[in-house]
């Protein structure tokens, strides 16, 4: 267990420090590979609408990934897709500038979000499903809240080694080298990944399933039909939540750090400081959210998220664009910070249990990447869009709002998950005391001789 929550956690670390870096580099990158003035919304517009692209190929990636890993093991999907990840961040740290090679600079930037955007889409999928289907049933929700440490590790890896480049280093060294360094410490962190990658063992559900000749089989489109016309249901709360969740995660981390500068008035070091908090304090209180969410339940904790979404967002944008002080500006961050820590501490526990083990893996990936490519990528890119094009800059908070309607609309129709078993299988325990108990249960609910008691 513990071999298989680091070795699925690192490959998050590593795909979230990507994305983190390069929405935290976002005014260098519109320098470096797009022409004419960077600081305009144009250049930022072009910056956001290349992780755009990555996000579109994401569902390609999820139905590809997600497809192999119902058919040939969790494990090695994993494998497979932190190697292609290492491959898109180093070659992306050795891509040449605009001013060198011209307009193939932005095209090379192209190819390799979308390589990172491919690989994402069996990444974070994988790792949930593959947590979930080790863990026991009734602490489910806190072993794989350990899955967002990663993801937050990264980012606050990634904010912390811009921020110490852009306050080293002057803006014409930021432009010519630097930006590249961030991308290049991918290759270490990259080679750590692969090995613990290596020595994590197969899924036991998968290992079930592949016992009794029950793995998914078939080609990758009737394989999609069946699940979508089979799964609809669970489909449609997947893309619900992570709507919700990632709406409001690429707005704290991908579009925030800009909004900073351009609205708020702050440096860019001053707004990733505040970023880097937030993201610290949910560091720690992530995993304690977790395991609530296996005593109290997800759906309470998932309700409170929604319900900030709806009426915090305002006020946390007017404290961020308007606060003054800096502590008032923090604050606003904060608040933004509670309503993603909410979604970040049960749906990994909650998207793998709406489906059964023998498409579990395809179908999480189906909703979570058509939802993410959809609506989480383009949040930067419609956020500065909509700002750039109205002059209001409440739009953001207005997006939140959205998203935090779309979510509560979405509970209503969730299922609760905690403590119960995942979909097709068997109940899943901890100790051996836990499993006689169970077993003692059943007896008294069928009567020795296996009838009803």
């Amino acid at each position: 267990m513990q071999r298989s929550i680091a070795g699925t956690a690192i490959g998050n670390f590593m795909e979230w420090y990507d994305f983190g870096i390069y929405g935290f580099l976002a005014t260098t990158i519109a320098q470096v590979f797009y022409p004419g003035d960077s600081s305009s919304a144009v250049g930022l517009i072009a910056t956001f609408g290349t992780l755009a692209a990555a996000f579109a190929v994401r569902p390609f990636g999820g139905i590809i990934f997600g497809a192999l890993g119902d058919r040939i093991g969790r494990r090695r999907v994993l494998i497979m897709t932190v190697t292609l990840m290492a491959v898109g961040t180093t070659l992306t740290g050795l891509l040449p500038s605009y001013e060198d090679i011209g307009i193939w600079a932005p095209i090379l930037l192209i190819v390799t979000r979308i390589m990172q955007g491919f690989s994402t889409g069996g990444e974070y999928v994988g790792a949930m499903t593959h947590i979930s289907e080790h863990a026991p049933d009734r602490n489910r929700g806190a072993l794989a809240g350990f899955l967002p440490l990663g993801t937050l590790g990264g980012y606050v890896l990634g904010a912390a080694v811009v921020t110490a480049l852009k306050t080293q280093l002057p803006v014409a060294e930021m432009l010519q080298w630097g930006w590249r360094v961030p991308f290049l410490l991918g290759v270490p962190l990259a080679a750590i990944a692969l090995y613990m990658r290596l020595r994590i063992d197969e899924s036991p559900v998968y290992e079930q399933l592949r016992s009794n000749h029950s793995a998914a089989s078939g080609n990758g489109w009737g394989q999609f039909q069946r699940t979508v016309m089979r799964q609809r249901t669970g489909l449609l709360i997947c893309m619900g939540l992570v709507l919700a969740e990632n709406v409001t995660n690429y707005m704290l981390t991908g579009y925030l750090p800009t909004y900073f500068k351009q609205v708020g008035g702050i440096s860019g070091s001053g707004g990733l400081t505040m970023i880097v908090v937030a993201l610290l304090l949910m560091l720690v209180a992530v995993v304690p959210l977790a395991r609530l969410s296996d005593r109290i339940g997800r759906k309470p904790i998932l309700w409170t998220g929604s319900a900030l979404l709806i009426v915090g967002s305002v006020p946390a944008f007017l404290l961020i664009g308007q606060g003054g002080s800096y502590a008032l500006r923090l604050l606003g961050v904060l608040i933004i910070g509670v309503m993603l820590l909410c979604f970040y501490s049960t749906t990994p526990s909650t998207l793998p249990a709406l489906f059964p083990s023998e498409v579990r893996y395809f179908a999480v990936a189906i909703g979570f990447n058509i939802s993410v490519s959809m609506f989480g990528g383009t949040t930067p890119l419609v956020a500065e869009t909509l700002v750039s094009g109205t002059g209001n800059v409440l739009v953001p908070a207005y997006l939140l709002m959205g998203a935090g309607v779309v979510g509560a609309i979405t509970l209503w129709f969730t299922p609760e998950v905690a403590g119960k078993r995942l979909p097709g299988s068997g109940p899943s325990v901890a100790t051996e005391q836990e499993a006689e108990a169970i077993a003692k249960s059943g007896l008294r609910e069928t009567g020795d001789d296996g009838l009803p008691a």
